[in-house]
């Protein structure tokens, strides 16, 4: 059985012990802007105040932009094969189910990185779209693929917490899949107008940041809530065991990287609306790029992935499957 369908099952036998719901999600322990066109002048600050080599110029070097992408590619890759085995490994534990949260999971983080990748491989040829509206799709579209999979760990979250507290969850799964579907459909709506109605471009944009800050907030909301809600739940119970310190652990750790990735998001998208001299998602700028997706995306990625690595429980023969 999938290491979160054993919760679940756990959690249907014992509502009052949310902790037991997250053993079996890993084994022992847990684990179930745009800019508008390219301004070769903008610049993130000055190495000296009298008007030194800016980080944008840096990045500005053919050959360093080259290395810089290629990197960010690789660390990508890496991280996508990461989950791909993972996803793997889990199917090969437990065959006898189908797409579960924690398999989805995986999936989506293989597929987000699949793409960055492939975006960071290609940079010249992005870079060189001249039409404003599919360029910075190409960018920003992994970013909502990042939202949800990651707003579907605070699901997951969210069920054990409901469900512990004998509240109600069904409506949980809806709102988890009409939050995500009305923001691709508004983020897909505002491209097309933009691509179709020039007129409001800058209107626009400014907008689209505005949105996408306030859906990085809303990420970084939802590991506070949820993630700070069953840790408290958790803490309340006491730490007879190892297993259950590391359950308490893991569940803050996780909370903690989805909080600060999320929120370090929302305020550069934010700032960027505000100035033009932050160069997001803008390829001439590879040191900017670089430090933000490492600090937004490939590094808490990895540590996610790392502190939720250990595989499900294998089904006990005398059980039967939940549906």
């Amino acid at each position: 059985m999938d290491g979160w369908m054993h919760g679940a099952r756990l959690m249907m036998d014992s509502p009052a012990d949310p902790v037991s719901l997250l053993t079996g999600l890993t084994g022992n322990s847990f684990s179930s802007r745009t800019n508008g066109p390219a301004d070769d002048k903008s610049v993130l600050g000055n190495f000296s105040a009298d008007g030194g080599t800016s980080y944008a110029n840096l990045g500005s070097v053919a050959d360093f932009e080259e290395e810089a992408y290629e990197g960010l590619a690789a660390a990508y890759a890496f991280v996508g094969v990461v989950a791909l085995v993972q996803l793997v490994r889990i199917q090969l534990r437990v065959p006898e189910y189908g797409w579960t949260t924690q398999k989805v999971f995986h999936l989506l983080n293989f597929f987000l990185c699949a793409a960055r990748c492939a975006v960071f491989l290609s940079w010249e040829q992005v870079q060189s779209i001249k039409d404003y509206v599919p360029r910075v799709a190409i960018l920003d579209v992994p970013s909502l693929f990042f939202f949800t999979t990651y707003t579907l760990l605070i699901l997951f979250w969210a069920e054990i917490y409901h469900q512990a507290r004998g509240v109600p969850s069904e409506d949980l799964r809806r709102t988890f899949c009409f939050l995500n579907v009305a923001i691709y459909i508004l983020q897909g709506g505002v491209w097309i107008y933009m691509h179709f109605v020039p007129e409001h471009m800058d209107a626009l944009i400014y907008l689209t940041k505005l949105f996408r800050a306030g859906v990085a907030f809303t990420g970084a909301f939802g590991f506070m809530l949820y993630g700070g809600r069953l840790f408290v739940m958790l803490n309340t119970f006491p730490v007879e065991s190892r297993g259950r310190r590391n359950k308490l652990m893991e569940v803050g750790l996780v909370t903690a990287i989805g909080f600060t990735s999320f929120t370090i998001r929302a305020f550069m998208v934010a700032f960027s609306a505000m100035s033009e001299h932050v160069p997001l998602d803008k390829l001439e700028a590879p040191v900017f790029n670089v430090v933000y997706y490492m600090a937004v995306e490939v590094i808490p990625t990895i540590l996610v992935l790392y502190i939720l690595r250990k595989l499900p429980p294998r089904r006990h023969f005398n059980t039967q499957p939940m549906h």
